[in-house]
């Protein structure tokens, strides 16, 4: 929807949809020595980002009206990146702290390309608790596979801590603290350093 808001041609919706779908797994599988990337090699994600762009472009108003689908749908994909982003890092070698931020990044990253293509501060670093939820469900994969748990439950217990945590920071608008502005210095005065 910010391609058809930021009024993008067709083409433009297009690259937008697959930057936005795809942009932190690519990231990921650079970061660890994975290539070519499974977007770059595999036709499927393409595929289903052109048919996203698609449907945004020809269906931006009955997108619209869908908006509450549209989060939840947002949310589970942030959750199914998050734990399969930091899964990835860790068959690849990557100690637990970088493998809960690439799970992370896997999860936000393609928002944020979007955002930046669009000139705007990524949502994902002001926004109600998206990185942070994508951060714990990593955190659940990684921390289950140092202490030698098993895989499969640890992802979905995972999944479900990033769903659970975006779909209620939405439904009650939790965030993080934000940096206060500092104030204007008195009209007539300069700044430090004049």
């Amino acid at each position: 929807m910010a391609g058809v808001k930021h009024r993008l041609d067709l083409f433009g919706i297009l690259v937008l949809s697959f930057a936005a779908a795809n942009t932190g797994g690519i990231t990921r599988d650079l970061l660890i020595g994975s290539v070519p990337p499974g977007a770059v090699s595999d036709w499927h994600y393409l595929g289903v980002s052109v048919l996203a762009g698609l449907a945004t472009f020809f269906f931006p108003a009955r997108i619209r009206r869908e908006q509450g689908a549209v989060q939840l749908f947002d949310a589970a994909g942030l959750a199914l990146f998050a734990v399969t982003g930091a899964a990835k890092a860790l068959a690849h070698g990557l100690n637990p702290v970088m493998a809960t931020l690439l799970g992370m990044l896997t999860g936000i990253g393609g928002g944020m390309a979007r955002d930046v293509l669009l000139a705007q501060v990524p949502t994902v670093l002001r926004a109600d608790l998206y990185a942070v939820a994508a951060l714990a469900g990593a955190a659940v994969v990684v921390t289950a596979s140092v202490l030698e748990l098993p895989a499969t439950p640890a992802t979905v217990v995972g999944a479900c801590l990033c769903f659970g945590l975006r779909m209620l920071a939405i439904k009650h608008g939790w965030q993080l603290p934000v940096a206060a502005a500092p104030a204007d210095p008195p009209s007539g005065q300069d700044g430090p350093g004049t």
